[in-house]
């Protein structure tokens, strides 16, 4: 999940059914190459744009590339209007609800792109699949792993010699940090940046039970109040109760969180890739690149999950309109050069890793291409908490992830006030 996915107003956009591929009854290509954007995100624009400046040139001059845009919080309705419509661009950033992009696949309006794009890496498709019930239906612009960086110097100085590799470990060195005056964790809690501690909260499941735990609450086989799921937000609600999230996570935003680690006063933080471009950036990272290592989320005792079970998510995705991939031999060998070459062209320019493969021939910061084995490694990728959540339940669950950081809130009421919700 990157932050550009919180919603904004909306902004009205008619997309014509010139920019859309041919149909039936005509064969001819579309005249353009259409991209829907969200204003919330310059990345894909800007690398599409590249491309076709470059390594795509030839299907730009066949199809020049068109960039549409429209504000994040009216994407879901515009789709379903576009879709109802006929009127779907060639290209467009999937929908916020995955359920609306599986809608769409299921009328016919969305490629499952698994024979189009090849090039797309296990662990993207693998998070792609978890989301879509096994089908691949976007391209991955980005590709997030998720777990808990921690600052080296302040472990080693408080004689924490090996990174915590189980739970019991790592609310081990929490106390030795704590009781030394060090701040062990760094998580917002305010607002719907709370999603910060609700991926404790996850995370903890997936370990303790395994990777189909949160799959089963979706599915109706289990409930977010059954004693093993609250068992879990009792635990981060233990940490809160300690004080390990420091004194007022509730008042603590990303940004602040964020730099709270980066300027070393303390010694974790649950975050994402995405945030290499913070970590590289020496304005603002004050304890270097080489001092921030990276831990897999650790095991719980007993718990059928294993830390080679890799949260992810493929951030901004792009759908493609079947009628206009399956109808139009520019369209496909647009979107077969996006393959081919998104993932190098965001390395190089922009210090993106995606789900796309790439040539090599990027140099890269240390820490990014330890992220980048870290990510070859991977074959299972899992949710984060609210990853099958409906829309309500989400902005639920992130509102009050800062309250059980700040030990005000139960397991059991966490849990509670989310499953209150689900429907």
């Amino acid at each position: 999940m990157t932050r550009v996915a919180a919603a904004l107003s909306a902004l009205a956009l008619v997309v014509s059914t010139s920019a859309c591929g041919g149909s039936e009854e005509d064969s001819t290509s579309a005249k353009s190459f259409t991209f829907l954007a969200i204003n919330e995100n310059t990345t894909v624009p800007t690398t599409l744009t590249t491309l076709s400046q470059k390594e795509c040139a030839t299907q730009n001059t066949a199809q020049p590339l068109e960039i549409k845009k429209q504000a994040q919080a009216g994407l879901d309705q515009q789709l379903q209007l576009l879709a109802g419509q006929g009127a779907l661009p060639q290209t467009f950033t999937a929908a916020n609800a995955p359920s609306l992009t599986k809608q769409l696949a299921g009328n016919g309006s969305v490629l499952d792109t698994a024979t189009a794009a090849p090039g797309v890496l296990a662990a993207a498709s693998s998070s792609i699949k978890s989301l879509y019930d096994g089908q691949q239906l976007v391209l991955p612009t980005e590709l997030n792993i998720e777990g808990i960086w921690y600052n080296k110097k302040l472990l080693a100085d408080n004689g924490i010699a090996t990174p915590p590799a189980t739970w019991d470990d790592l609310v081990a060195a929490f106390a030795k940090l704590q009781a030394a005056g060090v701040q062990p964790i760094s998580q917002a809690g305010k607002g719907g940046d709370g999603w910060g501690v609700t991926r404790w909260v996850g995370n903890y499941i997936l370990r303790q039970q395994g990777p189909e735990a949160l799959k089963k609450v979706a599915d109706g086989q289990a409930k977010l109040t059954d004693p093993q799921y609250v068992a879990a937000a009792d635990a981060i609600a233990n940490l809160g109760k300690a004080g390990y999230f420091g004194k007022s996570p509730t008042s603590i935003d990303y940004a602040t969180a964020l730099s709270t680690f980066l300027s070393g006063k303390a010694a974790f933080i649950y975050m994402g890739s995405w945030a290499l471009s913070d970590f590289n950036d020496e304005t603002k990272n004050k304890i270097g690149a080489d001092n921030i290592g990276f831990l897999k989320f650790p095991t719980v005792a007993g718990g059928a999950g294993t830390a080679d079970q890799m949260p992810a998510n493929v951030g901004v995705a792009v759908a493609v309109s079947k009628k206009a991939y399956e109808g139009d031999k520019n369209t496909q060998a647009w979107v077969n050069c996006i393959v081919e070459n998104y993932g190098t062209v965001a390395l190089r320019d922009s210090n993106q890793i995606t789900g796309f493969a790439t040539d090599g021939s990027v140099q890269v910061p240390p820490l990014t291409k330890q992220i980048q084995d870290e990510i070859s490694k991977v074959r299972t990728s899992v949710l984060w908490f609210e990853g099958h959540f409906s829309a309500k339940a989400t902005t639920v669950s992130q509102s009050n992830g800062g309250l059980l950081a700040a030990g005000q809130l139960t397991g059991e009421k966490f849990m509670q006030t989310v499953s209150a919700n689900l429907s």
